[in-house]
């Protein structure tokens, strides 16, 4: 099982995901290298602004591949249960479903047309053939019980719909080829059969069909109620508020402590009340006002430095039962306080890249309780989206034109002018389990303006403690051969 996947998802969001297992504590360090020339600091960004505006995320149980646990064997014998723990089961299988296929299509989709179009169909076809067998096994036990039945259209519906839209979906991106018109055909057709099923079963109203926006919003109302009681559900609190009020009263404190000693020496210096007096007055007063603030939010960050600002719950949204616990961090970093793992990774840019930045850290530690799974899993799968929207609205439009010579060879005097983009580079370093011997860092490369994520891609990794002993070992090893020998 691998241990993470950072990928772009949209245009201007990245998807890291990852999974733990019953009774695992796991710790991730994500730092933002974000150059000074993008203007995004502590002050013109907060912490909290983009922790509540760009950070958004699931969790849910995770089961390898299209294959459920306890689907195929005990389905049948679901159908006796409950209607809510029907529901459960029957919305679990389709999430996971959905979510396999999404990563299905999706590697097919990284398939590069330069390579060969054969891949791609052969991938397409492959997973076309895995959901009709899927579907199949789904619809061969179809409830009587009328409750269950309701239940059980509404999920068929949506999996049928949204088959379809995946299939399709893959054949719009890729280009036409002859060579490959007979199974692009035969994809086609699945599809019009997915769709006459969904007719047969008078699934949805002629006047939804007629119309795309309805017909795609009772479909995602249909995602929804899926996803209900799949999604654990997440409660997040805010640390450190009474912390803060204290924070608040002492500096309070503090500063008329200040006050008063000057009112004090000023009274005394006064012996009557005068103008003079009454102006020292209310330049102490304006200075208390304007290093009040100041002055609580430096001892407010003194107090809270290196301490987790969020917690979160999760737990299982059917049974109420705590799944896992989280701490989360979110803070702006000296350059000279990053691991040296990340400090080295991001030594190794090219010259023209190495320019100064803010680093932005984001920590997330999870600890998942050994009890509470449902039956049939034991890990669970994190998804977490980073939008870079809070990113993108700091830079700069691509502004300027590049001029060239159409054709010197030929001494034409025509001048062809190209508009150019505004492009950044922001540097990522993920690192697991930082501190452990099994630690893993790896870098990534996004190359972005204001209109989306243009690449990602990785762009080294570090050897964890166990990995840099046993190369240790092997060079040593290797030296006192040669010394043998020589």
């Amino acid at each position: 099982m691998y241990k993470f996947r950072l990928k772009k998802h949209e245009k201007l969001a990245i998807k890291f995901v990852h999974q733990i297992k019953k009774g695992e504590h796991r710790r991730v360090d994500i730092y933002f290298s974000l150059p000074r020339e993008m203007g995004i600091n502590k002050d013109t960004l907060s912490e909290n602004e983009y922790f509540n505006a760009g950070i958004k995320g699931r969790r849910a149980y995770f089961t390898e591949g299209l294959h459920l646990p306890l689907l195929h064997t005990r389905f049948a014998s679901r159908m006796k249960r409950s209607t809510e723990e029907y529901k459960s089961n029957l919305n679990q299988f389709a999430y996971q479903y959905i979510v396999a296929l999404d990563t299905d299509a999706h590697e097919a989709l990284m398939i590069k047309d330069s390579e060969s179009l054969h891949d791609f169909y052969h991938a397409a076809i492959d997973i076309t053939d895995q959901c009709l067998t899927i579907l199949k096994k789904h619809r061969s036990h179809i409830p009587t019980d009328v409750k269950l039945l309701s239940i059980f259209e509404s999920v068929d519906n949506y999996l049928s719909w949204y088959t379809e839209q995946s299939i399709l979906h893959m054949l719009a991106k890729k280009p036409r080829n002859a060579e490959f018109s007979e199974a692009r055909l035969a994809l086609l057709n699945i599809c019009a059969e997915e769709n006459a099923y969904r007719k047969e079963k008078s699934y949805n109203a002629a006047t939804t069909l007629n119309d795309p926006n309805r017909i795609a919003n009772k479909m995602r109302l249909l995602r929804r109620l899926i996803e209900f009681g799949v999604i654990f559900k997440s409660e997040t609190h805010e640390l450190g508020k009474i912390t803060r009020k204290i924070a608040t009263g002492v500096a309070t404190s503090l500063i008329m402590i200040v006050v008063l000693f000057l009112i004090i020496k000023t009274q005394g210096a006064f012996n009557k009340l005068s103008l003079l007096m009454i102006l020292v007055l209310a330049v102490i007063y304006g200075v208390r006002e304007v290093f009040k603030d100041d002055f609580k939010h430096i001892l407010w960050r003194w107090v809270r430095k290196g301490k987790p600002k969020w917690a979160r719950t999760l737990k299982d949204a059917m049974s109420q039962t705590e799944i896992a616990r989280q701490k989360v961090w979110l803070d702006y970093l000296h350059s000279k306080n990053l691991p040296q793992q990340s400090q080295e990774l991001l030594a190794q840019r090219h010259s023209q890249n190495r320019q100064s930045a803010e680093f932005l850290h984001y920590r997330l530690e999870t600890k998942v309780n050994k009890q509470g799974f449902q039956a049939g899993y034991d890990t669970l799968e994190e998804t977490i989206i980073f939008s870079l929207r809070p990113f993108a609205r700091f830079l700069e439009r691509g502004t300027g034109k590049i001029y060239e010579q159409n054709d010197p060879s030929a001494n034409k005097e025509k001048i062809q002018s190209t508009s150019i983009e505004r492009r950044y580079q922001i540097n990522l370093v993920v690192a697991l389990n930082q501190g452990e011997y099994d630690q893993q860092f790896e870098r990534y490369k996004i190359t972005l303006n204001r209109s989306g994520i243009i690449e990602l891609r990785k762009a080294g990794a570090s050897l964890s403690n166990d990995q840099c002993k046993q190369d240790r070992y092997s060079r040593l090893k290797s030296i006192l051969h040669f010394k043998k020998n020589n």
